[in-house]
C-alpha cells in the first residue's frame, strides 16, 4: 500500500504535465486538411487539394526542406552559370514575372511562402517565383537583358534543345491507344531534385497528376495529365530567342493549360494567349476521350499546330516548321549531324519506323532508355543518345555551351498510356531511364573542373520502374514482408 502510495504520489506530477502538454499542443493547421506525402521508390509523392491559398501552403508545409533545397541548387547555378547573383532572378521575378500572372497562381505562390514561413524557413515570395520561372528567366530573359547592357551572354545564358518525347496514335500503337512518353534532360543537381509526383485537387479546374519539382507550381519538365483526358508532354524548342516582358510566364500558362483545357485546341489556346516566349517547347499532348495528338510548337513569333488522329509524332528538340526555325529558333541548325537535337530525332524517328503498329508502354520505356549514337552509328550511352549521358561525353554539346563531361542528361523517364491516362496514372522511373546510376564520387575524382557542384551534386540512382496513381496512398510496411521496405515508402 505504501509502496502504491508513493508510485502515484511520483507520477502524478508527470501525468499532471502530460495532460497539460495535450491541452497547449497548437490544434493541426486547418489549411493542411487531406494534404499528405511519402517515399516511393525515389519519388516523393504529394497530394494537395483546396483552394489556391490552401494548395500552396499544404506544398510549402510539406516540402520545406525540399524547397530550401533547391532553391539553393539555383542560387549556385546562378553565380557559376549565369554570372548573376541569386537576387538579380528574384528581382526579376517581381518585377517582371508577378504582375502579369494570374491571381490564382499569385495566390498558390503566397501560399507557398508562407507554408514554408510556418515551418521556419527563411525563404521568401520573391525565392518562390524566382524559382518558378528560373527556366524561362535564365534561359531567356537574361540574354535579352545582358544584349542591352553589352554585356556578353555567360555559355549557360541560352535556350537549349533538351529532353526526349513521343505521342502515338491509331495504326501506330498496340490496340490504337494512345501512348506517351517522355525523358527529362537537365543539369544532374536540378534532376536529382526533379522527382516529385504531384497529385493536385484544385477549387476549380480539373484534377492534376503531374511530375514536378519542389516549390514549382506546374510540372514544368514537362509530363502530366488531367481528369478531363488530356496527356501532355514536352520538349523544349532548340535556340530559341524572344522574350516579352508583358507577357505571362509559362510556368503560369502551363499549369493553367493543365487544370482548365478539356481539348487539344484548347490547351493550345491557353498557352498562346499572352505568350512572353519563355521556355519555348513543342508539345505533345494527346486526348484520350477522341484519339487525337497534337503538335504544338510554341514560339514567340510563330505557333503552329497540327492536329491527328492516327500515326506518331516525335519530339528531342528539333524545330520543323519553316518560320519557326528562321523567327523564333535562328541559332537551330537542323543540317548539323553531329548535334544532340538532330541525332536525336533521326534515332526517334528510326525507332518509330522499327516498332509501328506495335507501341505500348513497354516499348516507350525502351525508347526512353535507348542509347544508339546514329552519328557513330553505335550504341554509345552519351549526348547524341535518346537516353542522354553527358557525362561520358569528351566533346560536350557545343550548341549549347555545355563544356565536355558535363553532368548533365536524362534524370527521369515516364510513360503513359489511354488506360493509364483514364485512371489518371502513370509509369515513371526515377533516375536514368536506362537504369544506369551516376555517382558523384568519382566523377569529381576524374572531372576536378566541376568541383565547384559538389554542395549540390549528389549521387543520382535509378529506381525501379514505378506505377503512380493519383489518390494513391503510402503503401504498407511491414515487418512480415521485407519487401515492403525495400520500396522506400514512408508517410509524412
Amino acid at each position: 500500500m505504501r509502496l502504491a502510495a508513493l508510485f502515484l504520489l511520483a507520477t502524478a506530477p508527470v501525468a499532471a504535465l502530460a495532460a497539460h502538454s495535450a491541452a497547449v499542443s497548437p490544434a493541426p493547421d486547418a489549411r493542411l486538411n487531406g494534404a499528405y506525402k511519402f517515399h516511393q521508390a525515389g519519388w516523393t509523392y504529394v497530394h494537395l487539394q483546396g483552394t489556391p491559398s490552401e494548395i500552396g501552403f499544404q506544398h510549402g508545409y510539406l516540402l520545406a526542406r525540399e524547397i530550401e533545397d533547391n532553391v539553393h541548387v539555383y542560387a549556385v547555378e546562378a553565380v557559376h552559370l549565369d554570372k548573376r547573383p541569386w537576387e538579380f532572378f528574384r528581382q526579376a521575378g517581381k518585377n517582371v514575372l508577378w504582375p502579369n500572372l494570374d491571381p490564382e497562381y499569385q495566390q498558390e505562390l503566397k501560399g507557398i511562402a508562407a507554408g514554408l514561413k510556418a515551418q521556419g524557413s527563411k525563404l521568401d515570395l520573391w525565392d518562390v517565383v524566382a524559382l518558378n520561372g528560373d527556366q524561362e528567366l535564365t534561359g531567356y530573359y537574361l540574354p535579352m537583358i545582358d544584349a542591352k547592357e553589352g554585356k556578353p551572354a555567360p555559355r549557360a545564358a541560352v535556350a537549349p534543345g533538351k529532353c526526349s518525347a513521343f505521342i502515338a496514335t491509331g495504326s501506330a500503337t498496340r490496340g490504337g491507344k494512345i501512348v506517351i512518353a517522355h525523358s527529362n534532360w537537365s543539369p544532374y543537381a536540378e534532376g536529382e531534385r526533379w522527382t516529385v509526383a504531384f497529385d493536385i485537387v484544385p477549387q476549380h479546374g480539373y484534377r492534376i497528376f503531374m511530375d514536378g519539382s519542389p516549390g514549382i507550381i506546374t510540372s514544368q519538365d514537362d509530363f502530366g495529365v488531367n481528369a478531363s483526358g488530356l496527356m501532355i508532354t514536352e520538349t523544349t524548342l532548340p535556340m530559341a530567342k524572344g522574350f516579352d516582358v508583358h507577357g505571362i510566364a509559362e510556368f503560369d500558362r502551363s499549369r493553367k493549360a493543365m487544370q482548365y483545357a478539356s481539348s487539344i485546341a484548347q490547351y493550345a489556346a491557353i498557352m498562346r494567349k499572352g505568350n512572353n516566349g519563355g521556355y519555348a517547347n513543342s508539345w505533345l499532348v494527346g486526348d484520350r476521350k477522341t484519339g487525337e495528338i497534337g503538335y504544338l510548337e510554341l514560339g514567340l513569333r510563330h505557333t503552329p499546330l497540327t492536329v491527328k488522329k492516327d500515326g506518331y509524332f516525335v519530339s528531342a528538340n528539333f524545330s520543323q516548321d519553316p518560320l519557326v526555325i528562321r523567327d523564333d529558333t535562328p541559332g537551330f541548325d537542323p543540317n548539323n549531324p553531329q548535334s544532340s537535337m538532330n541525332a536525336r530525332h533521326i534515332r526517334a524517328l528510326q525507332f518509330m519506323k522499327q516498332h509501328y503498329g506495335k507501341l505500348d508502354t513497354t516499348l516507350a520505356e525502351a525508347y526512353l532508355s535507348d542509347h544508339m549514337d546514329v552519328f557513330e552509328n553505335k550504341v554509345d550511352p552519351g549526348v547524341r543518345s535518346l537516353c542522354g549521358h553527358e557525362e561520358t561525353s569528351a566533346r560536350g554539346e557545343p550548341v549549347w555551351g555545355d563544356p565536355p563531361f558535363n553532368p548533365g542528361g536524362a534524370v527521369t523517364g515516364k510513360v503513359m498510356d489511354s488506360d493509364l491516362a483514364a485512371r489518371m496514372s502513370f509509369i515513371g522511373r526515377a533516375g536514368h531511364p536506362c537504369g544506369e546510376d551516376f555517382l558523384a564520387a568519382p566523377f569529381f575524382k576524374a572531372h576536378p573542373q566541376f568541383d565547384w557542384e559538389k554542395p549540390i551534386l549528389h549521387d543520382m540512382k535509378a529506381g525501379p520502374w514505378t506505377t503512380l496513381t493519383a489518390g494513391e496512398r503510402a503503401p504498407v510496411v511491414s515487418a512480415a514482408n521485407p519487401a515492403d521496405r525495400t520500396a522506400g515508402a514512408r508517410a509524412e
